[in-house]
């Protein structure tokens, strides 16, 4: 394999875990993944990813960023993570990596880097939550709300990956 083929997969692969770790801070992860598969199986001439397989993730996506919307109109208030949150969002997530990697191998390493990030950055946000005075706080729906709809894109984008990269490498 040319250096330059090693370089493309590599920026391919990484940018298909930036789409799944922005899911955890509200960003269109999925669409992020589309957008990298098209440009990846542009690339390559759609030889290793058909249409097909496009077709399948933009149906997910569409799936997974319509349920974001609707499920966000019942949060009242728009999440915003702080430096802190994003800090332990990757150390949660480095975390997870090397929790989960022995124990699943493949698939285990892309659970644990969300799940770990996801908790992470939801515990810094919880603790910062608590400091405030009652009165300002979220509510607990809210919160669950949040939570519900990040673990639920936050599934949809890792079978996005693990569909890609079962294409790719089978």
């Amino acid at each position: 394999m040319p250096p330059l083929e090693i370089a493309g997969l590599t920026a391919f692969i990484l940018f298909l875990f930036l789409g799944m770790f922005s899911v955890i801070f509200g960003f269109p992860g999925t669409v992020v993944i589309l957008i990298d598969v098209i440009i990846y199986a542009w690339v390559t001439g759609f030889d290793v990813i058909g249409l097909n397989v496009i077709g399948v993730l933009l149906c997910m996506t569409l799936c997974a960023e319509s349920l974001d919307f609707l499920l966000g109109t019942a949060r009242s208030k728009r999440f915003g993570y702080s430096g802190k949150g994003v800090g332990a969002a990757i150390a949660g997530g480095i975390l997870g990596g090397m929790l989960f990697t022995p124990i699943l191998m493949g698939p285990g390493m892309i659970v644990g880097i969300f799940l770990g990030g996801f908790v992470g950055a939801h515990i810094s946000e919880w603790y910062d939550e608590m400091r405030l005075k009652p009165a300002f706080r979220t509510g607990m729906r809210v919160l669950c709300m949040h939570a519900f709809c990040v673990l639920l894109k936050g599934f949809l984008s890792i079978v996005m990956i693990m569909a890609v990269l079962s294409v790719i490498y089978s």
